[in-house]
C-alpha cells in the first residue's frame, strides 16, 4: 500500500511586534482613494476622479516629491534601460531574434547587438546571417542586458559583454518582477557552491557555479558536462528556498536568499514547500534580515 503523509495541526509562532510593524506599506486596491489633495502629480496605476487621486491597479503607493504612482504587486515586466534579463528565444527572424521576457510584447535581439563567437569585432556579413542558428535556436535560453525601450513597450536586448549570453545546465524559475530587488548586480556566486542571475524580469536562472570563466566563449559555448547529484541537490533546494520566498512576499536578492538557504538545511529538500516549514524558514530569514538592518 502506498503511504499516506497526514500532517497533524500544531500552534503558530506569534509574529514579533517590529517584524509585523516593518512590512507596514500603503498597499491600495483597484477604486481605493489616494489622496484629495489636489497638489499632487498623477503616475503610473492611478486616475483623477471627481477631484481625488485614485488607484487603478492593486499594489503600493509610492512617492517622489508631488509625483504620486501606485507600483502594482503582480504586472508583467515594464523594460528600464540597464536592466539584467533572462529569456528564452522564441522565434528566428531576419537579422534579428525574438525573445520571451515576461514583457507584453517580445523583446528583439539583433545580430548586430551581440558578440560573435571569439569575440570577433567586424561588420555582419550574409554568412552570419545564415549562421543565425548555429548561435541561438528557438528553445534557448539567454541572459542579456535592456539596450533601448520602444514607444510601444517593446525592448531592445544586447549581449555585447561576456557575461552576457546562451545559457547552459540549470533551472529557471518565474516569479513575478515587483519581487526581484534592484542591485547594482544581478549576477551572484553563493557560498552554497551555486550561482543565480536574478533577472529584472522575473526569470530567475539557478546553475552550478563554473570552475572557470571562459573569457573566450564569446557566450555560446555551452558546458552540457552532467552536473553533480551534490549540485543538483544545491540547486534543488535553492530553487524551493525562491518559491517559498515568493509564496511569503519576500523581496528576493543575494542575502535574503543566502539566509533562506541557511534557515531550510535542517529540512529534506521536498519538505521546504510545505506551509508550515515555509512559514518558520522565511520568518527566521525576515528576523535575520531586520537584524542586519539595525
Amino acid at each position: 500500500m502506498a503511504a499516506i503523509e497526514v500532517r497533524l495541526p500544531v500552534a503558530r509562532k506569534l509574529v514579533v511586534q517590529s517584524l509585523a510593524q516593518g512590512s507596514d506599506k500603503h498597499l491600495v486596491a483597484p477604486g481605493d482613494t489616494i489622496t484629495t489633495d489636489t497638489g499632487y502629480m498623477r503616475g503610473h496605476g492611478t486616475y483623477m476622479g471627481d477631484e481625488k487621486l485614485v488607484a487603478s491597479v492593486a499594489g503600493t503607493v509610492e512617492r517622489v516629491n508631488k509625483l504620486i504612482c501606485v507600483k502594482a504587486l503582480k504586472t508583467r515586466y515594464n523594460g528600464e534601460v540597464g536592466d539584467i534579463v533572462v529569456g528564452r528565444v522564441t522565434e528566428v527572424q531576419q537579422k534579428r531574434w525574438k525573445v520571451e521576457t515576461n514583457a507584453r510584447l517580445d523583446s528583439v535581439l539583433l545580430l548586430s547587438s551581440m558578440n560573435l563567437p571569439g569575440g570577433e569585432l567586424r561588420r555582419r556579413s550574409a554568412e552570419d546571417e545564415l549562421a543565425m542558428r548555429d548561435y541561438l535556436q528557438e528553445g534557448d535560453l539567454i541572459s542579456a542586458e535592456v539596450q533601448a525601450v520602444f514607444s510601444d513597450g517593446a525592448v531592445s536586448l544586447h549581449t555585447r559583454s561576456l557575461k552576457y549570453g546562451k545559457l547552459g545546465q540549470g533551472v529557471l524559475v518565474q516569479v513575478s518582477p515587483s519581487l526581484v530587488k534592484r542591485q547594482k548586480t544581478h549576477f551572484h556566486d553563493l557560498p552554497c557552491g551555486a550561482s543565480v542571475i536574478l533577472g529584472n524580469n522575473g526569470f530567475i536562472w539557478i546553475y552550478p557555479t563554473p570552475e572557470q570563466k571562459d573569457e573566450e566563449a564569446g557566450g555560446f559555448v555551452t558546458n552540457l558536462e552532467p552536473v553533480s547529484l551534490h549540485d543538483r541537490e544545491v540547486i534543488s533546494r535553492l530553487r524551493n528556498c525562491i518559491l517559498a520566498l515568493v509564496a511569503q512576499k519576500l523581496m528576493l536578492y543575494d542575502t535574503s536568499i543566502v539566509y533562506c538557504y541557511e534557515a531550510s538545511l535542517p529540512h529534506q529538500i521536498k519538505d521546504i514547500l510545505k506551509p508550515e516549514v515555509m512559514q518558520e524558514i522565511v520568518l527566521e530569514t525576515r528576523q535575520r534580515l531586520l537584524g542586519l538592518e539595525g
